[in-house]
C-alpha cells in the first residue's frame, strides 16, 4: 500500500512539474475589477500561469477541508459523548464489581457460584 502510495504522489508531483513547465507565460491577475482599480494602486500583478492554476486549486482544497470539519463536527461531538459516556459505563461495573468482589470475567463468575 505505500508502494502505491508513493507512485500516485511521484505521478501528482510529475504531473504538476509538466504543469509548471507547460504554462509559464505571465498573465495579469486582476484583484480588483476595472472601475474600482483605479483607488487602489498595485491592484494588479503579473504571475506565472502555473502560479495561479496552482493558487486556486490550493484554495479550492483549503476551503473544502474547511467546509467538510464543520459538517462533520457534530457527527465528533456526537462520538466524543458517546465515548465519555462508555468510559463512565466502564467505571460504574469496575466499581460495582469491586463493591461485590467477583471477578472480571463473568463466565468464571457464574462457574464459581
Amino acid at each position: 500500500m505505500r508502494t502505491i502510495k508513493l507512485i500516485l504522489l511521484g505521478i501528482i508531483l510529475l504531473a504538476i512539474v509538466v504543469l509548471g513547465l507547460a504554462n509559464r507565460e505571465p498573465v495579469t491577475l486582476e484583484l480588483l475589477p476595472q472601475g474600482l482599480a483605479h483607488l487602489v494602486p498595485g491592484a494588479s500583478i503579473d504571475l506565472p500561469l502555473f502560479v495561479v492554476i496552482l493558487a486556486a486549486i490550493l484554495v479550492g482544497l483549503v476551503l473544502g477541508y474547511l467546509f467538510e470539519y464543520l459538517r462533520e463536527y457534530k457527527h465528533r461531538k456526537r462520538a466524543r459523548q458517546k465515548q465519555q459516556e462508555a468510559t463512565q459505563l466502564n467505571r460504574e461495573v469496575d466499581q460495582l464489581r469491586k463493591e461485590t468482589k467477583r471477578p472480571k470475567d463473568d463466565v468464571l463468575a457464574l462457574l464459581g457460584n
